[in-house]
């Protein structure tokens, strides 16, 4: 019979070459190419996110403006006036002055409505009696002064405004900040003569020295003048032109380039961007533009004080700490190390090879010569150098302005468009499982991967802010602790082994029994490494707490309270339970006290407190403002979702265990009749859940029910995957892939997928948001598998089979830690 046919040439050499290795040197070409492009803008441009804020910008949506590579923040009438107090408590001076025609009046309206606690007029139509006098505005609480100077033209009067605060004996009674613009009534009033586009030119170039000189104590902004709507203009306005108005801002730029005032250039961007939306009369522009127009202004003089997190613009970034150094210095020495060990590795094989030739052209048969070097030590090395890379790559990114940010921006489409792409793409690579148990782990690969997924959408695209889809994205989240629940009760069920005696007798006589696989305690501290490795890192790399990122302190919490309730007396297991049935009687009542343990730390917030914000510990549950309130919201919303997934993995394997259901082929769990009854019920309770979210009034009252509607959702959806006996051994390997790096997608996302602590979007490729996105999420993916790689290997050598190596790497780790918890404080009492 003929040889079986190897595959085509074709699907060896693709399979040769796109694989997730490739993709990685793909990517690190990617990220050089990047910081290139960037370094040569920023080098041509300058970094001045200020600057980028008041030139350029786009409309992603309607009445939504995104500056040109940074984050504007929402101001408030509360932030605002927040921002001025803050600036004022601090010996700042806030006072600003608007001055010229009746376009730059609205402005002034709309931002003294910004920051004024009572009601003021928005709009000339509402003061006609000063509708061309000088107003003023001032606010004693918050130690702010706002000015509206009536001065439409350029010309001598404009000019004297100036030069009476540069003589002014008093410096402190110069704005700080100046807002001026005209053109429109030197249009009208010289009917669009050649000769009055030369006067104004002559006029600002005097009106320039002037903003040179005040410089030091005052910030002027020349705005670029808005478009007009011809066809609505009256007759006596009709020489105002789009083509006479762009000839005067193409005047003021030539005249102020030069000089200290800066050409606000965004907001004339703004009114082109809602040209049609002008006010009835053609000229003047609608409240939406004022608005963004008001909100740059605050953005350009707040940013830099309040710190908001979505809001970049004007922003400096903030300063390193010494943690910060050491752990550059660190990172750095291993890439170093690592650097030097690979050419000592190729120059080693070069010699060996040489020597090789060499004895085999003599003739003789020479003895392999060994290279010296340690492979433990190169692993370690290599990875840790990696991973020091990447931090780096993470630091670029989310702590320094060098990659341009930008805000999220939610709509239906923006949502669902890639959450069907990603089902459909996922559905397409469908395959069959060799496993048939319920929630195997190629099914649990790929549900955590499609939600992981889902997940991503809802972030990147600012879906919070629509409740029914908040809401199925906090079920997401308790199915992953639901997950953990299940995953690790039925790990210890089947494999538990307890008895600290059997490990302090092994230590001293038989030390094997902590190098066998099943060794409960080595699992442990292995399970916590590969959680936290990545988040410890970034803690200390991008100065953040451990808190910061919540799940996985709240992962690793629910996991230890899993250990202890299995670990403690009386132990209970599979081989146990068959022995003594009534052992099941001991896991109820184990359950009975671990959900009174947490209805008290519920009940009691006092309780709860004194508990978490005991030292050392408290580092561990508070967030930078030394709060504890993050890890009580995240805690109390999921507190039983772990116990959900540990009862439904109880009741699963005492079904299994008296042969209730059949998971040992791919028929359904159930007789017909039974199995069609449940997925009738599945169905049933995921449509309730989605109508219960479509109901709810507010996140306050749908959070404070969540921890007890949430297992309707999830166990319907485990029944419906897992009864059918068709659906049961089918999976998604696309989806399992990212199922198995969940992990790492979850926290990468943060810094190097989003951007600006995941309140904004990372930009590589300005002006291009879709491709943006499709190549930061390439680079994105591709560094958390590398993390999952680079994890699996540290893991080897950190958590070592041998007990002495394990306790040598234990002390090496609290070595280090107790100097910078002492530093912090947290060791006190």
């Amino acid at each position: 019979m003929a040889e079986t046919p190897e595959p085509s040439s074709a699907t060896k050499e693709i399979t040769q070459y796109v694989n997730i290795n490739n993709a990685k040197l793909v990517a690190l070409f990617m990220v050089i190419v990047f910081i290139g492009y960037h370094s040569t803008l920023h080098f041509k441009y300058g970094n001045d996110s200020c600057k980028r804020l008041m030139n350029d910008g786009r409309f992603p949506g309607r009445e939504q403006w995104q500056p040109y590579g940074c984050m504007m923040h929402k101001y408030s009438n509360a932030d605002a006036r927040m921002c001025m107090h803050y600036i004022s408590y601090w010996g700042g001076h806030n006072h600003f002055s608007f001055v010229g025609d009746s376009r730059v009046r609205q402005l002034y309206y709309k931002f003294v409505s910004l920051l004024s606690d009572g009601a003021t007029p928005e709009d000339e139509g509402s003061d006609q009696g000063k509708a061309h006098h000088d107003l003023h505005f001032s606010d004693s609480k918050i130690n702010i002064k706002v000015d509206f100077l009536w001065h439409p033209m350029v010309n001598a009067s404009m000019y004297d405004v100036y030069y009476k605060w540069l003589k002014s004996d008093q410096p402190s009674t110069r704005p700080n900040v100046v807002i001026t613009g005209s053109s429109t009534w030197a249009i009208k009033m010289f009917n669009g003569s050649a000769a009055a586009i030369k006067n104004f030119y002559s006029n600002l170039t005097m009106i320039a020295e002037m903003y040179n000189k005040l410089k030091d104590s005052t910030k002027v902004f020349w705005m670029l003048q808005d478009p007009v709507q011809e066809e609505k203009l009256v007759d006596a306005r009709k020489m105002i032109t789009n083509e006479q108005i762009n000839s005067y801002n193409k005047i003021a730029v030539t005249a102020l380039e030069d000089s200290a005032a800066t050409i606000w250039s965004s907001s004339r961007k703004v009114a082109l961007g809602m040209k049609y939306d002008l006010s009835a009369d053609g000229l003047h522009i609608n409240k939406a533009a004022l608005k963004i127009d008001s909100q740059m202004l605050l953005n350009m003089y707040c940013n830099n004080d309040m710190n908001h997190n979505d809001g970049t613009c004007c922003n400096s970034t903030e300063q390193t700490t010494t943690l910060q150094v050491i752990t550059g210095i660190g990172f750095l020495v291993c890439m170093a190390i690592s650097v030097g060990m690979m050419v000592y590795r190729r120059r080693a094989r070069r010699i060996l090879n040489k020597a090789r030739l060499a004895a085999e052209s003599s003739g003789q048969n020479g003895s392999v010569i060994q290279t010296d070097y340690n492979s433990a030590f190169y692993e370690i090395f290599t990875s840790l150098g990696k991973l020091g890379l990447i931090m780096v790559y993470f630091y670029i990114c989310d702590r320094t302005n060098f990659f341009m940010k930008e805000n999220k921006y939610f709509t239906h489409l923006n949502f669902f468009l890639p959450f069907v792409y990603v089902m459909i793409l996922g559905l397409f690579f469908t395959e069959t499982s060799n496993q048939t148990s319920l929630l195997h782990r190629d099914q649990t690969d790929e549900w955590k991967g499609w939600m992981q997924l889902v997940i991503l959408i809802y972030h990147l695209t600012g879906a919070s802010k629509v409740l029914p889809l908040y809401m199925h994205i906090r079920v997401l989240v308790s199915s992953y602790l639901f997950l953990s629940g299940f995953g690790h009760f039925c790990y210890y069920w089947e494999k538990g082994e307890f008895s600290f005696f059997k490990y302090c007798k092994g230590w001293r006589q038989q030390p094997v029994i902590w190098r066998q696989r099943n060794s409960q305690l080595r699992r442990v501290v292995e399970v916590l490494f590969r959680m936290n490795l990545l988040v410890v890192s970034l803690c200390f790399t991008m100065n953040r707490p451990y808190q910061f990122y919540y799940f996985v302190p709240l992962i690793s919490f629910w996991y230890m309270v899993i250990f202890v309730f299995m670990a403690i007396p009386p132990h209970v297991t599979a081989e146990s339970s068959e022995a003594s049935p009534v052992q099941y009687l001991y896991v109820i009542l184990k359950f009975v006290a671990l959900i009174a343990v947490i209805a008290l730390f519920y009940l009691s917030e006092v309780f709860f407190e004194k508990v978490f914000l005991m030292r050392p510990l408290k580092a561990l549950f508070v967030t930078s403002d030394d709060s504890i309130k993050e890890w009580r919201f995240r805690w109390q919303l999921d507190r039983l979702s772990p116990v959900y997934g540990m009862l439904f993995a109880f009741g699963y394997k005492v079904l299994v265990r008296y042969k209730v259901i059949r998971t040992d082929g791919t028929e359904s769990l159930f007789s017909y009749p039974v199995s069609w009854a449940l997925c009738g019920l599945s169905l049933v309770g995921l449509a309730s859940y989605t109508i219960f979210s479509l109901l709810c009034n507010n996140k306050y009252q749908c959070n404070d029910v969540h921890s007890y509607l949430t297992f309707l959702p999830i166990v319907s959806f485990i029944l419906l995957r897992n009864v059918p006996g068709f659906l049961r051994t089918r999976y998604s390997s696309f989806f399992a892939w990212f199922g198995r790096i969940s992990l790492e997608l979850f926290i990468c996302q943060y810094h190097i997928w989003m951007a600006a602590d995941t309140h904004g979007v990372l930009v590589l490729i300005p002006r291009y948001p879709v491709l943006n996105v499709v190549i930061t999420s390439f680079i994105y993916i591709v560094t958390a598998h590398e993390i999952s790689v680079i994890t699996k290997s540290l893991c080897t050598y950190a958590v070592p089979q041998d007990l002495r190596s394990l306790l040598r790497n234990i002390l090496i780790f609290v070595a280090v830690l107790i100097p910078l918890c002492h530093v912090n404080g947290l060791l006190g009492f």
